[in-house]
């Protein structure tokens, strides 16, 4: 299991964060799915987000995305572990499960670091 790189560690705070604080609930999800494409290699980080969606979801009271979070939950550090999760992919169910999406170009830079 590779460890977090500083510069990745740093960007993940930074945007849980922002996603803390902010009273805007789209910047929220936002937030949230950038840190999802960061953590997505680290399985307790990757894990931590999805709970992080699960609680927000909850707070929206939106069943379904709360229950496709548990789903996450559940395979978020098995895929970690084995390297297979979609990469770009933004953890929301609307995204899907298993679906590789782009990676905004800020990110693909400081993950190729």
């Amino acid at each position: 299991m590779t460890s977090m790189p500083d510069h990745i560690r740093a960007a993940y705070v930074s945007e849980m964060a922002a996603a803390d604080t902010t009273g805007d609930d789209a910047q929220r999800w936002a937030h949230l799915e950038r840190v999802h494409i960061i953590s997505q290699p680290y399985p307790w980080p990757h894990t931590r987000n999805h709970i992080a969606m699960l609680a927000f979801a909850l707070g929206q009271h939106d069943r379904r995305e709360a229950l496709g979070q548990i789903v996450r939950i559940i395979v978020a550090a098995p895929g970690s572990l084995s390297g297979r999760y979609p990469e770009g992919n933004t953890g929301r169910v609307e995204a899907g499960l298993m679906k590789p999406m782009p990676v905004p170009d800020d990110l693909a830079e400081m993950l190729r670091d």
